[in-house]
């Protein structure tokens, strides 16, 4: 790691972590050691189980009672191991300031969030309501909310995923932490959005002269913020190396394996000339023209256009892959492909059937739509909450040929034996439950089942967002190899475009519910036309930190235009 001539604010050193379990021990943190400096960010990356959280949560002192920690965790010199319940409330939230994952869900939703940010402050400084109140508006603006007077009168619900990430950020540096701890503070958020976010934490660092631990499994993240890495495995360090050196020449097997299932982003041309776009037929498994998509709003309020009159068409064979923010209309889209979201008005047909004429019948479009459900698979987001917990995977895999074809028995069980296999899974996981496989397991599943009755049209809704990079890879080689085998057209749905890169064949980019550019993937995302399309592949970061300076300097540029 880069030496320093001041003393490490924050020391870890030799860290063991065990965890109490069935009369024995677990091990969690295997001799963990690092060091944070002041205006320096290390990064601490892995994959799921590697360890990175259960450090985190033991430099807070935030660990089960039936943890068991050795080693040293010095703050300023000070061993926090061991001592008192009292010291370490003052520790966090006073000297050690938190970001974590999913704001929505650590901000209580009963409270505003002004409320909940000057709680933080008077729990370690004795200060008066009003100058709690005044120290929110100013935190507020310090990162970079514009109306920081309504942020703070707002409840969580009633802010979007990035007013509320700052809004968490706020709350970490008010009581002016010497360190802060980031555990995955971008990870749901749209690449815009963490585009900012991440401009704002290295902002803060400078200004504040604070060390940041930052907890991720994004390279991409890493490379466009970190100064230090610290890499984990199995609970162990295995690599701690200066950022350019982590990326242009790791040394640790792991560390190698872990960059090179990173997607890639191709170099960004903002100067080509515009590009003819591809030329249609009129023939498709799928023709969207012109589709409107309406939500009607509450309590009197007016109806809101998620679609907002899009063309689109996906060829037989084909992978389209679908971009934009959250709120831009892909997974209504989606739905509306699916019969799930009536179309408002327009002509949205698969393989020759009027969706939109059927979804708008209550009664006798149903039948409609169950014949074509017949020719789609849905492949979800989350597979865990996809998944009947109760029923094993043989089951869930049966489930579409049970309810759609007069298979049964031991053809149904032949069926399904063979779906386990197409997707990679050793056959006795036909006989497990959800809980007992892994997020990649449960996706091949789900893959599975989308594919059991042989589908034209494949729909998958950011299908690999929840899932460690090596295990994403392992993936979409799946998916490649299936589409493929099997032919089928795909509507790909993603805010990674990184993911959009490797697998679709066209790219189509959606804003405010509508299409504001598509074309050729290599042509969309190399040489974007539209001004969004640009600011969106600027904002992505990619895990090469020389790359990723003049991607954001690039961002930088692009989001003071007009």
């Amino acid at each position: 790691m880069t030496s320093s001539p001041q003393a490490p604010v924050l020391a870890v050193d030799h860290l063991t972590v065990s965890f109490e379990a069935d009369g024995g021990l677990v091990p969690a943190v295997r001799g963990t050691a690092f060091e944070l400096h002041r205006g320096r960010v290390l990064a601490l990356v892995g994959e799921s189980g590697s360890g990175k959280s259960v450090t985190a949560t033991a430099v807070l002192g935030l660990l089960p009672d039936n943890a068991r920690v050795g080693g040293s965790i010095r703050l300023n010199g000070e061993e926090l191991l061991g001592t008192t319940p009292a010291r370490l409330r003052q520790v966090r939230g006073g000297e050690i300031g938190t970001i974590f994952q999913e704001p929505m869900t650590a901000l209580n939703p009963v409270f505003t969030v002004g409320a909940q940010i000057a709680e933080a402050i008077r729990a370690h400084r004795e200060v008066s309501r009003r100058d709690a109140g005044d120290q929110v508006v100013r935190l507020l603006t310090t990162v970079g909310l514009s109306d920081p007077a309504r942020i703070a009168g707002a409840y969580p619900h009633e802010l979007s995923g990035g007013q509320l990430q700052r809004a968490m950020i706020a709350m970490a540096i008010s009581c002016d932490p010497v360190v802060l701890i980031a555990d995955e503070p971008t990870t749901a958020l749209d690449v815009t959005v963490q585009a900012g976010i991440l401009e704002l934490l290295r902002d803060l660092g400078r200004r504040l002269d604070t060390a940041i631990l930052l907890i991720t499994h994004d390279m991409g993240v890493v490379a466009d913020l970190a100064d230090d890495v610290v890499v984990m495995k199995d609970g162990e360090v295995v690599e701690t190396a200066p950022v350019l050196d982590i990326f242009e020449a790791p040394q640790h097997e792991y560390t190698q394996n872990l960059l090179q299932a990173v997607p890639r982003l191709p170099e960004l041309s903002l100067d080509s000339p515009d590009s003819p776009g591809t030329d249609f037929d009129g023939t498709a498994l799928v023709r969207i023209e012109d589709v409107v998509v309406t939500y009607q709003g509450r309590h009197r309020a007016g109806a809101v256009r998620a679609v907002d009159g899009i063309d689109l068409h996906i060829e037989a064979g084909e992978v389209l892959g679908l971009v934009g923010e959250s709120g831009s209309g892909k997974s209504t889209i989606g739905r509306a492909l699916a019969g799930l979201v009536p179309v408002t008005s327009g002509r949205l047909e698969v393989a020759g059937i009027d969706v939109a004429a059927a979804s708008r019948k209550a009664f006798r479009g149903a039948r409609t739509l169950r014949g074509i459900r017949t020719r789609m698979g849905i492949v979800f987001q989350d597979p865990a909450s996809s998944l009947n917990p109760r029923h094993t995977i043989g089951a869930s895999i049966a489930e579409p040929l049970t309810l759609h074809s007069d298979l049964r028995g031991p053809a149904l069980q032949q069926r399904v034996a063979e779906l386990v296999d197409a997707v990679r899974l050793p056959a006795d996981f036909a006989g497990r439950y959800p809980h007992e496989m892994s997020g990649g397991q449960r996706q091949r599943v789900a893959i599975a089942r989308a594919l059991a009755l042989n589908p034209a049209l494949l729909i998958a809704d950011e299908p690999t967002s929840a899932l460690d990079v090596s295990v994403q890879a392992a993936i979409l080689r799946l998916l490649k190899d299936l589409q493929t085998r099997f032919g089928f057209g795909c509507l790909f749905i993603s805010h990674d475009l990184a993911v959009v890169e490797q697998l679709a064949d066209r790219v189509a980019v959606m804003h405010h519910g509508r299409i504001v550019e598509q074309g050729p993937t290599a042509r969309v995302l190399r040489a974007p036309q539209q001004l969004y399309t640009q600011r969106l592949l600027a904002a992505a970061p990619v895990a090469d930190p020389a790359l990723q300076r003049r991607r954001r300097q690039a961002w930088y540029e692009l989001t003071t235009q007009p």
